[in-house]
């Protein structure tokens, strides 16, 4: 194409070159895009998945410590018609705590009383609350799952300022004092609560007579 006085203009546009050029930096662009998004969906995803950890571990000790709190001291009785000790306590067994709490609401006015059998134990590393519908002689209800990814849960028991691994009430004291609980996660983490028993239990030492004022 000529213009006047024989010069020569060229097209208007772009060379092979340049729109190859162009489109590696597209690409590039693209992709850095594409990377961050996907670590920013793994980032909330990964953030979520802790706070959801975070909130079963929370509710886990909050249950325990409220039924704790309402320990009483009932004996039980098993399927066999074997009495149960009212608090039964080991250091990492199966079940890990047993014992009655109170409270039991009654929404529907159900023929059962407001105390309740509970157990919590670990299973395939799976921290469990198993409820029993009667205090004596029935079958417990299905478990309820509360806290995943548990490598290990230890419990000590203690009485008069000293801790024990273990609790029958063999001493002649149905419910201990408080419970200290350490849970040991898949990660290695571990976390400590201490949990107050029955809201200020105390067993009665001094004998009662038939003499004794009103």
């Amino acid at each position: 194409m000529t213009v006047g006085d024989g010069v020569v203009a060229r097209e208007a546009g772009f060379t092979l070159v340049e729109v190859m050029v162009s489109l590696l930096i597209f690409g590039m662009l693209a992709a850095a895009g594409v990377s961050i998004l996907s670590f920013s969906v793994r980032a909330q995803g990964a953030t979520a998945a802790k706070l959801d950890d975070l909130s079963a571990l929370n509710r886990t000790i909050a249950l325990l410590s409220g039924d704790l709190a309402q320990a009483r001291p009932r004996s039980t009785r098993d399927t066999e018609g074997q009495v149960i000790p009212a608090f039964v306590g080991t250091a990492s067994g199966v079940p890990l705590v047993r014992f009655v709490r109170a409270g039991w609401s009654n929404i529907d006015a159900a023929a059962r009383p407001s105390t309740q059998k509970v157990e919590y134990r670990l299973v395939d590393g799976t921290l469990e609350r198993v409820a029993y519908p009667m205090l004596d002689g029935a079958a417990p209800l299905p478990p309820v799952a509360l806290l995943t990814k548990v490598r290990a849960v230890t419990a000590r028991y203690r009485y008069k300022g000293a801790w024990a691994d273990r609790w029958d009430g063999s001493n002649g004291v149905p419910l201990p004092d408080a419970v200290e609980l350490a849970v040991l996660r898949d990660t290695g983490v571990q976390y400590r609560a201490i949990a107050l028993i029955g809201s200020g239990y105390a067993p009665d030492d001094k004998p009662k007579t038939a003499n004794a004022a009103p």
